[in-house]
């Protein structure tokens, strides 16, 4: 018998690259490969890089240069480039990075099998030349879902596959390979974005704004509540847009309330909401249903109004301050967190003075703040009002500097509150650690987390209910209540 291929997924960026990399998992394990945590001890490392900014790409290409060093020293013979890094510049990607034995691009991974099985053995797969994906599908989102079948749409493979094909398979199935045992997973709601943010080259890369259907959805939190994830995040570029190609731009309102009533899920959070966009029954779904975290990833971005029509976004300080009162009104512990972008082409003094005011008046859980960069290919690189690069760099340790003063306060305001703890790891008996969690206001790997003072009777993937009663910067240290673990009936608030 042939020795088996194995391979790595090497995965970088966002949440929504999480979600990728399980989709190509699955595929490979379904065509017969091994998958393997360690890229030393893989035939192939395949590295889902992310392109949004410089930095992030510069640690993409860091995680290709490190997988290329393993070849000759181990087992892994190719390394192999997908993601937004290898979709957005393809064939010049390739040209640039020999190292890179392969460069696929998105309309490759339904045959990544054969692809890497190429790769593996010496033959060469032609990098693409990169295409805006906007033009893939029609304008009018109405028109989409037809034509959607011919466009490679990663995370959006269906949920239904017939028995065989998916690991783990099942009815529910999804094309989907579990890579970590986490108790939180991330569910792609939709992908694309139809904004036109003049700072942003994302929906050149990932296309036009296309839902998944709620069926998929479902079927995808179903078969994920079977491998024992207790909390599903929904991920997109814009969830507050979903529904809006299937005719129902309400639909994530309708959509929330039966996801939470998946047996097995203790919490839905929804990710990646547009403030312009937030509609009133969206808060009241978000603020009172039952197991779905009132919780509010905002995209702010700035506070300034030239600023924010510089952009192509809408908003200014007072607007933004009312939504977020409105939102604890209805849920007095909501959890809020954004990012922010300081020096963009035209900031004045002023404008950074207004952002300062809305973010002392925010009361943000947690704060992101970058430094405006050109990015190629989007319209704000063709302005002339650029600020120097010491402006921008004083003015982003002046906001960073802020932004770690409010968090630590807001965090010191939930001293006293009762939070509900999703516990992610147990600490060792020679720490005497407790256990640590996260909070519904705190989403996995951007926000903080909660200490746990004591972890006795507790398992990784439980809910407890805990009493704040100090904090350690943005995180929260907490006591569990006796006798009060959560149970499927409470709300996780």
């Amino acid at each position: 018998m042939p020795e088996r291929r194995t391979v790595a997924l090497v995965t970088l960026g966002c949440a929504r690259n999480e979600v990728d990399s399980e989709e190509l998992a699955g595929r490979l394990e379904a065509d017969g490969w091994d998958l393997v945590e360690d890229a030393a001890d893989a035939d192939v490392a395949v590295v889902n890089t992310c392109g949004f900014v410089d930095a992030a790409k510069k640690d993409s290409v860091d995680a290709l240069l490190e997988a290329n060093d393993l070849k000759g020293h181990g087992r892994t013979q190719a390394v192999v480039a997908v993601g937004c890094m290898a979709e957005r510049y393809g064939k010049e990607l390739a040209e640039a990075l020999p190292e890179a034995d392969g460069v696929l691009g998105f309309d490759d991974y339904s045959n990544i099998s054969d692809r890497l099985q190429t790769i593996l053995s010496g033959g060469v797969h032609a990098a693409h030349t990169p295409r805006d994906r906007r033009k893939l599908l029609p304008i009018s989102p109405a028109e989409r879902q037809e034509s959607a079948a011919g466009v490679a749409l990663p995370g959006h493979a269906p949920a239904d596959l017939p028995e065989g094909l998916a690991p783990a398979s099942g009815p529910r199935a999804p094309l989907r390979r579990r890579l970590d045992g986490a108790p939180v997973a991330s569910v792609k709601l939709a992908s694309g974005c139809d904004r036109r943010c003049t700072f942003c080259a994302i929906p050149s890369f990932r296309g036009s704004f296309i839902s998944r259907r709620p069926s998929d959805v479902l079927n995808e939190t179903r078969w994920l509540a079977e491998q024992g994830v207790k909390e599903i995040m929904l991920v997109s570029e814009n969830n507050t847009s979903y529904g809006k190609d299937l005719g129902d731009i309400r639909l994530l309102e309708s959509l929330l309330p039966e996801l939470a009533e998946v047996d097995g899920i203790e919490r839905v959070r929804v990710s990646y909401l547009q403030p312009a966009e937030m509609r009133p029954g969206l808060i009241d779904v978000l603020t009172s249903t039952p197991k779905v975290a009132p919780y509010f990833d905002l995209s702010f971005q700035h506070s300034a109004p030239d600023v924010l029509r510089a952009m192509r976004r809408f908003g200014d300080t007072d607007r933004f301050l009312e939504l977020l009162d409105t939102i604890r009104g209805k849920a007095p512990q909501a959890g809020v967190r954004s990012n922010f972008i300081v020096g963009f082409p035209g900031e004045t003094e002023a404008d950074l003075a207004e952002l300062e005011r809305f973010l002392n008046g925010a009361r943000l859980d947690a704060i992101g703040v970058f430094g405006y960069s050109d990015e190629e290919g989007t319209e704000a690189a063709t302005y002339d009002n650029k600020l120097d690069e010491d402006v921008v760099a004083e003015r982003l340790a002046r906001v960073s500097r802020l932004a770690e003063e409010l968090v630590s306060q807001r965090a010191e305001e939930r001293v006293g509150e009762t939070v509900h703890v999703l516990v992610e790891s147990l600490g060792s008996e020679a720490s005497a650690e407790g256990a640590y969690g996260r909070g519904a206001h705190q989403a996995p790997e951007t926000d903080g987390q909660v200490l746990l003072t004591s972890g006795e009777g507790l398992s990784i993937g439980r809910m407890v209910e805990a009493k704040v009663v100090g904090t350690e910067g943005v995180d929260l240290v907490a006591e569990p209540l006796q006798g009060t673990l959560a149970c499927s009936e409470e709300t996780g608030r």
